[in-house]
């Protein structure tokens, strides 16, 4: 079952394109690493499907609803009820730093699904579980070393039982021994079967946990195959000379 269906879409600020009539499909459980240099429109193209980006043309399916048709978006409530159905965690946190980490994770399923406080509440204590983080509850984000502000942004990101998950280069502000265990909690959630879709520098973790990897050059998806394809047989230039230097 395709969850993500992108057709032909296209982005332009002012003169410049930065997505060229991109297409692709993300079917349910599918982990894709969307990976290219930068500047290649990845994170543009990533925030295009939760309407943090405005595209000039194309079309967007989430789970068989539009957000997008042909560039012409549907009423607010449409696309909120769309954009609901999933989650995104960024690449510098944006957590609140004037609540807690327990209040940080509640704020949302309070105010915008109006959840009894106590199904929050235990929802919480669970997720801040499973990312290691139990004995932070009461914590202001200010106190917590950047790997635990993420892990702390993708708990936040479940807590509204998303279908579908996206990360934006959840590790590039962080030092690299902190990269592994934001790594590892995205890991648990690809063997649990979760939806995502991950923009990402780290080849070693595409090459692991995705089932399918996009390359993305100068707006465009290039080519796209299993870890197996692009790592040892890419079809196109582009991508291994990209590969090569990623890999050194």
């Amino acid at each position: 079952m395709a969850m993500i269906q992108v057709s032909n879409l296209k982005k332009s600020f002012g003169n410049l394109e930065v997505l060229k009539d991109v297409s692709f499909e993300v079917n349910k459980n599918d982990v894709v690493a969307v990976i290219g240099p930068s500047g290649s429109g990845k994170s543009t193209m990533l925030r295009s499907l939760v309407y943090l980006e405005q595209v000039s043309g194309g079309s967007i399916r989430i789970q068989d609803e539009y957000l997008v048709k042909e560039g012409v978006y549907g009423d607010s409530q449409k696309i909120k009820q769309i954009t609901g159905k999933m989650g995104m965690v960024f690449q510098h946190f944006n957590l609140f730093p004037h609540l807690t980490v327990k209040e940080n994770l509640e704020i949302a399923p309070r105010v915008v699904k109006g959840e009894s406080t106590e199904a929050i509440s235990q929802r919480s204590t669970e997720l801040l579980e499973k990312v290691g983080l139990a004995d932070k509850a009461n914590v202001y984000p200010a106190k917590l070393s950047g790997g635990q502000k993420q892990r702390v942004a993708i708990a936040r990101a479940l807590m509204m039982n998303p279908d579908i998950l996206l990360f934006d280069e959840p590790t590039s502000a962080l030092d690299p021994e902190l990269t592994g265990e934001v790594l590892q909690v995205i890991k648990q959630l690809a063997q649990e079967h979760m939806t995502m879709m991950v923009v990402t520098h780290e080849m070693g973790f595409a090459r692991e946990v995705a089932n399918q990897i996009m390359f993305m050059d100068n707006g465009e998806f290039v080519e796209a195959g299993t870890p197996e394809q692009l790592f040892t047989n890419a079809q196109f230039e582009r991508t291994r000379t990209f590969l090569q230097r990623a890999l050194k």
